[in-house]
Parts: structure tokens; C-alpha cells; sequence
């Protein structure tokens, strides 16, 4: 009985997470903001890619698309290596979190829709 009250407990909490992370209601999705300039920072990494770059003094974190999604909509990775120009247009997080999630991103002369 004990070993089954973990096993549910560890479902829920696994449930939990999957869903606060695949959760977009964090975002603003009606004030469309954009970056511009070189990428700061790449984790190309599952579940998804992210970017850091500078605006307005600060450092914001973008969150991309998983990179099966990326790769096959033609966004590579030497496209958002650190250092490479890019833009980024996505929603800003309602709560000020500097993090963006990105909708497309414009690198090496192609705009790549991650949505």
C-alpha cells in the first residue's frame, strides 16, 4: 500500500512539472516584442533550445523549440551560435521574468516560424 501512495505521489508530481513547463499562459501573447543583436549565451538542449541575449540593459533568456522542430523548419545551430546576429520577436512572461518565448527568430537571412 505505501509503495503504491509513493507511486501515485510521484506521478502527480511528475504531471505537475510537465505542465508548468509546457505552460504558455505565462506569457503575454497580445504585446509582441522583438530582440536584436548578437546571441549571448545558446543552450541547445532538450526539451528546448534557449537563447540569452541583451536588450535594454538587461539579459533576457528566449526560450526556442525543441530542436527537431528548429532543425526542420531550417534554423541550425552555427545559425544562433554565441556571437551571431540575430532577432527574435516572441511574448514577454506576464510576471517580469526577463524570458521570452519565441515565436520566430531571423538568423543568417532567414526567418524560421518556431511555433
Amino acid at each position: 500500500m505505501k509503495q503504491w501512495i509513493l507511486g501515485l505521489l510521484g506521478a502527480f508530481a511528475l504531471a505537475g512539472i510537465a505542465a508548468a513547463h509546457h505552460g504558455w499562459g505565462s506569457y503575454d501573447d497580445k504585446k509582441l516584442i522583438k530582440v536584436e543583436g548578437p546571441v549571448v549565451v545558446l543552450k541547445y538542449q532538450n526539451p528546448h533550445a534557449e537563447i540569452v541575449m541583451n536588450r535594454d540593459g538587461k539579459k533576457w533568456e528566449i526560450v526556442l523549440a525543441p530542436l527537431s522542430r528548429m532543425e526542420a523548419r531550417g534554423l541550425k545551430r552555427e545559425d544562433i551560435e554565441v556571437g551571431k546576429p540575430v532577432t527574435v520577436e516572441g511574448y514577454a512572461r506576464k510576471d517580469g521574468t526577463p524570458e521570452i518565448r519565441a515565436e520566430r527568430v531571423i538568423a543568417n537571412g532567414k526567418t524560421v516560424e518556431l511555433r
